[in-house]
């Protein structure tokens, strides 16, 4: 695991420049630095070593003619089999490293060797012959890779704060994403929060010569249906796939460990990969919010040891503006922060750790997917239902309204993905600017048109793979877990996984409590469910069916108390909020939330991380930790 930055365009302190801007990323790979320098390109590099950790595995890494110049950042799984394939072609190795066979691939196949790669990844190539580069994004979106056009550069790489010391660059709001953001609590958009600043997206590579950008896609999710096989050869199936799947994850020259909630997703990860520690984090001693007693049971009870941490409300509060800085871009999620701990308890002892992130946009693990046709007002006819909701958006909003509101929408009006903070009629009313951010709808519609005859679960698992399990889960365990210098894989989403996946039936992704049997009382995820209790420890297997917590976090409680109630108050009462919001409002928030008028702390979170964000980046506050 490691970072790379990079710019195209000749400029007079160029050694100097990429030096600055590798120094930014230092922390994603503390070990050993390296840079390439031409007249017409720049290229840095950070490594954290994990595989061939002697000096050899150093990037920029080269081609045996010198030609092509590598930087890389991720894993590549099946580099071996790679290997021996490329060295039966001639191919020459100097390196044990996964990286040098993407050198080799390249020449061999060009970009369509990124069909044969199993991995986690994000990379460039500058051919320094044709003065091509050559850049890719993997499958799901583990890696980041951003890009920006700053007059005749090309800035490029894995984080964007770097961008931040090339002389072109030029820091500007992208207010658009901010309004995008307000409903969706991650941004949304290609264009990042940073004018002219982009991501590539998943599964996406792009070609850059004589000043032309080229970005095409390489790979996409394909659910297919088998009706043939029955539930018990699909839990086979699962247990076969996800047990490789983690042995694949597990390669390396260095100890690895796996994070472990009360979830079945970490618990199944963790049960299976043989390692020696899992690490857990909770707050206080309730067990809505604190999972660590469960897991040192869990670890016990598969003979491996557990290490845990309690965090408390000032460490947590206090490391806000260092965790929005590490985040590059505003992410209202709040177990993010708790991700962030538990990284760094991780830290302490290993450079690589399992995760269970993925799993439920794979296997259909949200409780939302158990929504279509889960009651009998599901069955009237369309336009009932579209006009019985009509009349219900004219009411106050009440739990019993916002179910015919709902009920009257199609998917792709309602389902934006797993979160919907403020409508687009609400984010306008609340914001002071003008942007031209689309609506919603608009930023999923492309990708519901490409599942448009699928069922309505289908839909919903497609949409959350391509937004939000790129634009907030991934985001955070990458930006997390590069804080602290510690690499984490996630073998659910794995390309041969993915390919199983999307072939299960949906009934048994997501199927009715009538037709489980009364030992199974879980309706998400059903056939993996049943594949991990298989593999789980008699005495713990109740985890399959226990309910997702993942890392809950009491901002709802905490928001409610004097003191962090003061600190978001003063911040939305700061110039900043000002220039962007209409502050009695977010006054009005905050005070029905401490009253216990209304649950706002999703909405409150909000707006409050993208002002610590904004305070940082815009304004300079320092990110120092201050508890």
């Amino acid at each position: 695991m490691c970072g790379f930055v990079g710019f195209t365009n000749k400029i007079d302190n160029a050694n100097q420049v990429i030096e600055n801007m590798m120094d930014t990323i230092r922390h994603r790979g503390p070990d050993a630095s390296g840079k390439y320098v031409d007249s017409d390109i720049a290229l840095g590099h950070r490594r954290l070593s994990i595989i061939d950790v002697s000096e050899q595995g150093n990037q920029p890494l080269y081609s045996q003619d010198g030609n092509l110049v590598l930087v890389f950042n991720g894993e590549i799984y099946n580099f071996k089999t790679l290997r021996a394939e490329l060295e039966k072609q001639g191919y020459e190795f100097q390196t044990q490293t996964d990286s040098e066979v993407l050198i080799y691939s390249y020449q061999a196949y060009g970009t369509k060797m990124l069909e044969k790669l199993r991995g986690m990844f994000a990379f460039v190539i500058w051919d320094k012959k044709n003065k091509i580069l050559f850049g890719a994004r993997d499958f799901f979106g583990i890696k980041p890779l951003y890009y920006a056009k700053m007059g005749d550069a090309l800035l490029f790489g894995s984080e964007i704060k770097a961008f931040l010391k090339h002389p072109a660059f030029k820091k500007e709001l992208n207010t658009s994403a901010l309004e995008e953001y307000l409903t969706f609590q991650y941004s949304a958009m290609d264009e990042t929060f940073f004018k002219n600043v982009y991501k590539l997206q998943p599964a996406h590579y792009f070609i850059y010569q004589n000043q032309k950008l080229t970005i095409q896609r390489y790979w996409d999710v394909n659910f297919q249906a088998d009706e043939k096989p029955s539930l018990e050869q699909w839990v086979k199936e699962i247990s076969k796939v996800f047990h490789e799947s983690v042995q694949a994850h597990k390669i390396a020259d260095v100890e690895v460990g796996s994070f472990l909630s009360s979830g079945v997703d970490s618990s199944y990860v963790a049960a299976i990969a043989d390692v020696d520690k899992t690490f857990t984090v909770g707050f206080g001693k309730d067990e809505k919010y604190n999972e660590i007693g469960w897991a040192k049971n869990f670890s016990k009870a598969i003979g491996k040891k557990n290490y845990s941490k309690i965090i408390e409300p000032e460490e947590y509060w206090g490391e806000l503006k260092h965790i929005q800085y590490q985040m590059d871009e505003p992410l209202a999620d709040p177990a993010a922060i708790a991700l962030y701990f538990v990284c760094g308890l991780a830290s302490e002892q290993l450079k690589v750790v399992l995760s269970g992130e993925g799993a439920d946009e794979i296997f259909g693990g949200y409780n939302v997917y158990s929504e279509p046709n889960s009651t009998a007002y599901d069955k009237l006819p369309r336009g009932l239902k579209r006009s019985v909701g009509a009349v219900a958006q004219k009411l106050p909003a009440k739990r019993g309204v916002n179910f015919f509101v709902r009920k009257g929408k199609d998917l792709e009006e309602r389902f934006i993905g797993n979160a919907y903070m403020f409508s687009p009629e609400e984010r306008k009313n609340l914001l002071k600017i003008k942007t031209n951010a689309p609506e919603p709808t608009e930023l999923t519609a492309h990708y519901y048109k490409r599942v448009a005859n699928q069922d309505e679960v289908t839909k919903m698992q497609y949409l959350d793979l391509h937004m939000w399990m790129a634009g907030d889960i991934l985001l955070k365990a990458d930006k997390m877990s590069m804080a602290h210098s510690l690499e984490l894989r996630v073998p659910f989403l794995d390309k041969e996984v993915m390919h199983l996946a999307e072939k299960i039936p949906t009934r048994y992704r997501v199927t009715r409590k009538e037709i489980t049997d009364e030992h199974t009382p879980y309706i998400t995820k059903y056939a993996m469910r049943l594949a991990a209790k298989q593999d789980t420890p008699q005495e713990t297997a109740k985890t399959a069916a226990k309910k997702k917590l993942g890392f809950p976090v009491p901002i709802r409680v905490w928001l409610k108390e004097e003191k962090y109630y003061h600190i978001v108050k003063n911040r939305f009462e700061s110039n900043a909020s000002k220039q962007f919001f209409h502050t009695e409002q977010l006054i009005q928030l905050l005070n029905d939330h401490k009253n216990g008028k209304a649950d706002n702390s999703r909405k409150i979170w909000t707006v409050f991380m993208f002002l610590i964000w904004y305070a940082v980046y815009f304004e300079n506050e320092s990110y120092a930790f201050a508890g």
